[in-house]
């Protein structure tokens, strides 16, 4: 929804306010039965005036000291009872809510409520409101703080809620990049290990075959290669003391008929079909596609049930490698929400350059649908 002047523009809609409250007060008064009309200005003394302007002008200020312009708005209703011209009770209906909707002390709001209730009191004795009109006055004025300061509470807690949001993504990227560095970290020290050897080989080989030492130092330099790329990608991510147990090796796209042969044995109806992949993607790459299957996997169980038909799909469009998950939402309870597993899988896209979009599918179900760049470069 497109907020409206008051929020677009607040210090010209607040002078615009008071500019209008004080012509108002000026050339308007009550009449018989609650009527308005037209204020002789002759009979108006200049210090009603100035104390007209005084109470308007402070409303320019009720986004930014609430407490201080009800205080003014108030002295100056108060210095004109009994005057005949005590017409400010508009204004102090604004400073109310001001008060309620801007002001960030409690104690204040119950105060500057009270004194306003005394001052509206005083007004209806001295001006011989019946007491039926003075009740209702109350009940309008503290109506109009409560209001201001239910919306108040509201927004900052809805700005609480997201920070906490903020707070709580922030918490599952960084435990998904340090994943993911340990993972890329294995992969690093196997690639190392391989060079190590290679090397070793072809320095026992070097004089009674060169041409063997030859393949296996070109063997070296092939592995040095991907080492360095994996590290390129591994760099700024921090990596904290592995845990207990995290010292298998990395799964791939090699893994994935395990795991959706793992799946059907817990009974989700799962196909695979891997179209168009060629083995040998950068290890980043089948990790990280790998990892978003597994996870759109869970989800699935988790949000449509085991009984979902699902298809797990893996092609490649250019340089890009593409997983997409699909079920078909039947026995469905709840669709998955921002939580943790879609942030993380979100997180591995991003990081490798690519996407991720997810969400419900037009004829029922969920998709996730991620796009991996084949060169796995850092986004």
């Amino acid at each position: 929804m497109r907020p409206g002047p008051f929020m677009r523009w607040p210090r010209a809609a607040d002078a615009v306010l008071a500019g209008v409250l004080f012509g108002l007060t000026l050339f308007f008064t009550t009449g018989p039965d609650d009527s308005w009309v037209l204020r002789d200005l002759g009979d108006v003394p200049l210090w009603v005036v100035l104390l007209f302007a005084v109470g308007s002008g402070a409303l320019y200020w009720r986004r930014h000291a609430p407490v201080v312009v009800l205080a003014v708005v108030l002295a100056a209703w108060a210095l004109t009872l009994g005057s005949g011209h005590a017409d400010l009770g508009g204004h102090a209906l604004f400073a109310l809510y001001a008060l309620g909707r801007y002001g960030s002390v409690e104690r204040w709001g119950h105060v500057g409520v009270d004194v306003a209730l005394v001052v509206l009191v005083l007004d209806g004795v001295t001006g011989d409101v019946p007491w039926s009109g003075v009740g209702f006055g109350v009940v309008i004025f503290f109506a109009v703080w409560y209001v201001g300061r239910r919306l108040r509470l509201r927004a900052e807690r809805a700005l609480l809620e997201e920070r906490e949001l903020r707070e709580r993504e922030r918490r599952i990227v960084t435990e998904e990049r340090s994943r993911i560095a340990r993972e890329l970290h294995d992969v690093v020290a196997h690639r190392v290990s391989l060079m190590t050897v290679q090397a070793g080989a072809a320095k026992t080989v070097a004089s009674a075959d060169p041409e063997a030492a030859a393949r296996a130092m070109g063997a070296v330099e092939e592995a040095g290669r991907q080492a360095l790329d994996e590290l390129r990608h591994l760099l700024g991510v921090l990596r904290p003391s592995a845990a207990p147990g995290d010292t298998e090796p990395q799964p791939g796209l090699a893994d994935l008929p395990a795991l959706v042969a793992r799946m059907r044995e817990a009974g989700l109806d799962v196909d695979l079909d891997i179209d168009g992949v060629t083995p040998g993607l950068p290890a980043r790459v089948e990790l990280s596609a790998y990892r978003i299957v597994q996870e759109s996997l869970t989800n699935v169980v988790k949000h449509a049930g085991p009984g979902a038909r699902t298809g797990v799909r893996l092609t490649t469009e250019g340089r890009d490698l593409v997983v997409e998950v699909r079920d078909d939402g039947s026995g469905a309870t709840s669709l998955p929400g921002a939580g943790h597993g879609i942030v993380g899988m979100r997180e591995r896209a991003q990081l490798l350059g690519g996407s991720l979009d997810v969400g419900p599918r037009p004829d029922g179900g969920f998709a996730a649908r991620a796009r991996l760049p084949l060169d796995g470069g850092a986004a």
